[in-house]
């Protein structure tokens, strides 16, 4: 019994360490450690939006993941991160951003978001969150510059 407590006390202290640490990381540095947001780091290097996201915020990001940006047809993202495609990249990936801190507990009271772009995202609760037509895969991924919550799709503004 004093084993299992003292093991359940080392995951705990484990558990709560890793949170600060991932705390400790803006958004960016957060996405790149996660490894399940290549694409989307990548299109936020090629949009030009890396510093912007690093910067104080706060922010709340509705993060693609890899899987996500493979949905898209074909060719799409190959040509999104083109330098001539920079302005509507900039416009997709801003959709994907919401000013402030929300996190899921907020989500979940709101019927709408206005994001960094401009216009607003739809959300509805149900069978789960999701944000436009994009299902919340996992929420609360605090940052200290703000928060993600995981999507499974990409939205367009």
């Amino acid at each position: 019994m004093v084993r299992s407590f003292a093991v359940a006390m080392v995951l705990g202290l484990v558990a709560s360490t890793s949170a600060v640490q991932a705390a400790e990381k803006d958004i960016v540095d957060t996405a790149v450690g996660a490894k399940q947001f290549s694409t989307l780091v990548a299109a936020v290097k090629a949009a030009g939006l890396v510093e912007t996201l690093k910067g104080d915020g706060p922010f709340t990001v509705f993060a693609p993941t890899d899987a996500a940006f493979e949905k898209l047809p074909e060719g799409t993202v190959e040509s999104l991160l083109k330098p001539e495609n920079k302005d509507k990249l900039v416009a997709i990936l801003t959709y994907h951003v919401v000013p402030g801190k929300v996190m899921a507990k907020d989500v979940v009271g709101l019927s709408k978001a206005k994001t960094v772009q401009g216009k607003s995202i739809s959300i509805t609760v149900g069978d789960g969150v999701s944000v436009d037509k994009a299902k919340v895969v996992k929420t609360d991924i605090e940052c200290s510059n703000g928060v993600i919550h995981v999507i499974d799709s990409v939205i367009l503004p």
